[in-house]
């Protein structure tokens, strides 16, 4: 069984649906602390294209008194800023246009307008959505859920593979900096790195920019995004 594990996501890139697409079984690992970094925290933002290259949409989460308590799986989203509407506001402003707009804005608004109080729920609704439009069907299980696992960094990855009988994993290219080969050849595991080849694509407003939302696939290539996005084809031809 091949799996695959990453924090869970807001309207996540290209790169993100392929790795589970290549999965039989992807855990979100949602019980550890958000990433507050500004360079790599998707869980909570990601971007759309715009006439001046490219905008971020950011769900604003509740931080005040919970510093270093910021777990995935318990923050909750600050509704009292008005965010929803200029997100859907953003979308239909730069999108409308797009070939696929009508197709898919519909149920875009409706599942940003969903009344999550907590932001795991909130994304998992859009998420599994997403896998719909994307006719990928892939198994999905929170790392929330499995109480067992206590481990830290790449012994947290590595039980959490051990947990659901894991024979491949799937990593990140930055996997390579932390996690130990050997102690997945130790356990009959293949080590497998995900070094996502972006493909361009059609866009509007000129030049193409990449690492965009799947929203931005979506818009503008409809039931032909999984094939776009699927550059890799098969887990085989991943690097180890």
């Amino acid at each position: 069984m091949t799996v695959t594990i990453m924090q869970p996501a807001y309207l996540p890139w290209l790169g993100f649906f392929e790795r589970i697409y290549l999965s039989d079984l992807f855990i979100v690992l949602d019980h550890v602390q958000l990433d507050t970094s500004s360079k790599t925290n998707f869980t909570n933002r990601n971007k759309i294209k715009t006439p001046q290259n490219n905008t971020w949409l950011t769900i604003p989460v509740k931080r005040k008194g919970k510093y270093g308590e910021l777990f995935i799986n318990k923050i909750e989203i600050d509704n009292e800023v008005n965010w929803k509407h200029k997100h859907l506001g953003s979308i239909k402003q730069f999108y409308s246009k797009a070939a696929y707009f009508n197709q898919y804005y519909t149920r875009i608004e409706e599942l940003i307008s969903n009344d999550s109080i907590f932001l795991v729920p909130f994304i998992d609704l859009i998420n599994k959505n997403l896998f719909e439009m994307l006719s990928i069907e892939t198994k999905m299980i929170y790392s929330s859920s499995m109480s067992e696992i206590n481990s830290q960094k790449d012994d947290l990855i590595l039980d959490l593979c051990r947990n659901v009988g894991a024979t491949r994993y799937i990593s990140g290219p930055f996997g390579r900096d932390y996690l130990d080969i050997s102690k997945f050849k130790k356990n009959d595991i293949e080590l497998l790195f995900h070094d996502y080849k972006h493909p361009e694509y059609k866009q509007q407003f000129g030049g193409f920019s990449p690492y965009l939302s799947i929203i931005d696939l979506l818009f503008n290539h409809g039931k032909n995004s999984l094939q776009i996005l699927n550059t890799t084809k098969s887990s085989d031809e991943l690097s180890r």
